[in-house]
């Protein structure tokens, strides 16, 4: 029995095919993003929409990094109860198709979001998307409306203020006149007399 040496273009054949079983097997994880770039104000609720498909029961890990931290959000596999990060405790819902909603946002919530989804078999896939936080103005436009009101009702008391201090003037002089009027005339009558 004679052993035959394997040919160059046997061990091409043999590279080629545990390529593709790779390249395949790698293949088998899809994550579908329609918008990796976001932006909602302080309050409002997030939903970062993905879709995740692959050949196995994956799991999925949600990773938050900006300027100044990184940490992790939440961590599951389809089917079973997340493990969501105590930082966004009572803010996460995780979806099945490896979507994540993040509630009441902070400004500190700004930054890049990581969805890792990794297979028993070792595989795993990326995609970062983009979240921007905006302040409310609203609260300092509600300031600026309470004060112009508060300012307007000054305004109104001090008009109507000068209004009846005008008034009031007007029948102290009258007042006044009168009286005069009437020692005048009393004078007049004691001139007569004499």
């Amino acid at each position: 029995m004679r052993l035959l040496k394997p040919s160059h273009s046997q061990h091409a054949a043999v590279f080629l095919t545990l390529s593709l079983r790779v390249c395949h097997v790698a293949a088998f994880i899809s994550i579908q993003v329609p918008s990796r770039s976001l932006s909602r104000s302080v309050q409002d609720d997030v939903f970062f929409s993905v879709d995740v498909r692959c050949s196995g029961a994956p799991t999925i890990l949600w990773t938050f990094t900006s300027e100044s931290s990184s940490r992790a959000v939440a961590s599951w596999q389809q089917g079973a109860y997340p493990n969501v990060s105590a930082d966004y405790s009572g803010r996460v819902q995780t979806h099945l198709n490896g979507s994540l909603t993040l509630l009441e946002l902070q400004l500190q919530d700004a930054g890049v979001y990581l969805l890792t989804v990794a297979e028993d078999s070792g595989s795993s896939k990326d995609a970062v998307l983009l979240l921007e936080v905006k302040e409310v103005l609203y609260e300092d436009l509600q300031y600026l409306s309470v004060s112009a009101l508060a300012l307007a009702c000054v305004a109104a008391l001090l008009m109507l203020t000068m209004w009846l201090l005008d008034k009031l003037y007007g029948r102290v002089v009258a007042w006044k006149c009168s009286k005069h009027v009437k020692e005048l005339g009393n004078d007049a009558t004691e001139l007569q007399r004499l």
